[in-house]
């Protein structure tokens, strides 16, 4: 049997598929990366997770002194377990003692809409005439 808390190294490099969205797994020692290519994918991910899914995660994520991070195209969103720090956001969104990163979540639809107005310039270049 384990001591609660006891430190547990992962190594890992897995391919999620569900709902019709692929995440990227990684592992780096006591830290996991949930890397996800999309803003709609990540909502379309977490709208559809299973009922309780948190409350059976987080004291696993305690017990092994793990950390999840969340990212959304190369952008840390939230971190759940070990390392995480809630702030006033996750306190007043629920999601305490995960972490909400406003400033990844911003600078991941940044991306998005950079990466949409790219995909267009591409568009209308490659149907103008020359």
């Amino acid at each position: 049997m384990t001591d609660a808390g006891a430190p547990l190294a992962v190594t890992a490099e897995l391919t999620l598929e569900a709902e019709g969205t692929t995440a990227e797994i990684r592992s780096a020692g006591d830290r996991l990366f949930v890397e996800i290519g999309s803003v709609a994918d990540a909502i379309r991910l977490f709208r559809r997770s299973p009922n309780g899914i948190e409350d059976r995660l987080r004291p696993l994520l305690g017990r092994t002194a793990l950390t999840v991070e969340i990212r959304v195209r190369g952008r840390t969103v939230a971190v759940s377990g070990a390392d995480s720090r809630p702030g006033p956001l996750s306190r007043r969104t629920g999601v305490a003692p995960d972490e909400l990163r406003v400033g990844g979540a911003l600078s991941a639809v940044g991306a998005e809409l950079s990466a949409a107005l790219g995909a267009g310039r591409r568009l209308v270049r490659s149907i103008r005439p020359d």
